[in-house]
């Protein structure tokens, strides 16, 4: 795939994760329907979905979820601070680690 080729695709990806926003109240399925060709447009074009897209989708079971609405989120602080993002269709977690700030002075 050219260069040209896969921002175009991005460009849709972007646009479809925009319609999905947008739908989801009116209507979940279509949302879902927007998530899923725009999955399958970034696997045809071999890119990767941007993190902030990528976070919009359940790891498990592949819904498209919005936060407050169909997951939960929520910061823990055990071992290594963290955010947990709650799928409330298959009920699956996924973690996401925070990351800490580095003392210049703690490191000589």
């Amino acid at each position: 795939m050219n260069k040209v080729t896969r921002q175009i695709a991005r460009q849709r990806i972007q646009t479809l994760f925009l319609l999905a926003k947008e739908t989801y109240h009116k209507n979940p399925f279509l949302a879902q329907h927007y998530v899923d060709i725009a999955r399958r447009i970034a696997m045809a074009a071999k890119i990767r979905l941007p993190t902030e897209y990528r976070r919009m989708v359940c790891r498990h079971c592949k819904n498209f979820i919005l936060p407050g609405i169909n997951c939960r989120v929520r910061i823990k602080q055990r071992r290594i601070p963290h955010v947990v993002i709650t799928c409330l269709e298959c009920g699956r977690h996924m973690r996401i680690p925070l990351k800490r700030k580095r003392n210049e002075q703690a490191y000589p």
